[in-house]
């Protein structure tokens, strides 16, 4: 759950931060945050869950 929560909070940081510095305009902004709620509830989203979590296992196995 806290990986699922850092997701949201990161990707709605990159989505205000494009807002106010790239240009995007807000009904872009309001577009995907309904496509983000859209996926949630599709057949498709555990898959995506599931993608998430083996890039971010990846992630964490990378040694520096």
């Amino acid at each position: 759950m806290a990986l699922s929560i850092s997701a949201v909070v990161l990707l709605a940081v990159i989505v205000f931060l494009l807002v106010k510095k790239s240009g995007l305009k807000t009904g872009h902004m309001i577009v995907c945050v309904l496509l983000g709620f859209y996926l949630a509830s599709s057949s498709i989203a555990p898959t995506i869950n599931e993608l998430t979590t083996n890039v971010a296992g990846m992630i964490g196995d990378i040694k520096f």
